[in-house]
């Protein structure tokens, strides 16, 4: 006897491994701006006012820092890549290659 499943699959696919910083920076800063209360601390963490986040979204210095913000805080950081499909290690390799020395 055989049986087929039409169940969908019980974990979402990932998404591709290949993401840009940039990217990430994106995923980092939308999910701080669905989280108000981590949007403050990492405003406190890195000193930015709302003038000047707003100023520097899409730049370098940003996408690192909030980067480097999630990469920090493993609780943060897993949320980020449960809400988004991306497995941490994808997330990972993109802080490897904005920090080569670690």
């Amino acid at each position: 006897m055989h049986f087929q499943s039409t169940n969908e699959p019980a974990v979402p696919s990932l998404k591709p491994d290949l993401l840009t910083a940039a990217q990430l920076a994106e995923l980092c800063l939308g999910y701080l701006a669905e989280h108000p209360e981590q949007l403050g601390e990492f405003m406190v963490q890195t000193g930015y006012s709302p003038d000047q986040l707003r100023k520097a979204v899409g730049g370098d210095q940003l996408a690192r820092g909030l980067i480097d913000y999630f990469a920090q805080n493993e609780p943060l950081l897993l949320a980020l890549c449960a809400n988004s499909a991306i497995a941490p290690e994808s997330f990972m390799r993109v802080w490897v290659r904005l920090n080569p020395a670690g």
